[in-house]
């Protein structure tokens, strides 16, 4: 029987899943989704190559994997940002603050590698989807502002908050960015 590193099989099971999907990440940011391939992951993971196909039966199923995570985590984190944000300009000044701090932590690495990547049309679907319903939140206090074209305006701000991000990326203080963001938002939105 293999030897198992954590407390229960379960436990291991995550882990090495947990493992292989970092591993992914990383090769994704750095090569593009050509090279995340089951020899290369698990070499990342320090894992053996069969173990590969204990968690995913392929490569593109892995890379949904990594899509589904990336998400996930991002949502919660925002879910929680937002939670004591009661009118629209709290709820989007806390959107993009918990952005930020999202992309200093480098979780919108995967979705940003993937967003640029020649995927299979369901996948880049579902990245599509994923984003949209992350931004949902921003586009509801838009619209709770009444601007003449919600979706037009989040729009907009996201390519403003994708220039931030790239500053962040580059080592500019997230809360700098923050605050010279959410100003040009607040002028832009005329509030």
């Amino acid at each position: 029987m293999p030897k198992i590193s954590a407390p229960t099989v379960p436990e291991h099971r995550a882990r090495q899943r947990a493992a292989l999907i970092r591993a992914a990440v990383d090769i994704l940011a750095e090569q593009g989704t050509t090279a995340v391939t089951p020899a290369a992951v698990t070499a990342r993971a320090g894992l053996s190559r069969p173990s590969f196909y204990q968690y995913f039966p392929s490569s593109a199923a892995l890379l949904a994997a990594v899509v589904e995570d990336a998400f996930t985590t991002a949502d919660t984190a925002m879910a929680h940002a937002l939670d004591t944000a009661s009118d629209p300009r709290a709820r989007i000044d806390a959107f993009v603050r918990a952005e930020l701090q999202l992309a200093a932590q480098g979780l919108h690495r995967p979705a940003a590698a993937l967003m640029r990547a020649d995927l299979p049309a369901e996948c880049r679907d579902r990245v599509h989807e994923l984003h949209h319903l992350h931004y949902t939140p921003l586009i509801t206090a838009i619209a709770d502002l009444s601007p003449a074209d919600p979706h037009l305006t989040a729009q907009l701000i996201g390519g403003l908050l994708q220039a931030a991000m790239t500053a962040v990326d580059q080592g500019t203080e997230p809360d700098h960015v923050a605050t010279r963001t959410l100003a040009l938002i607040h002028q832009g939105l005329g509030n």
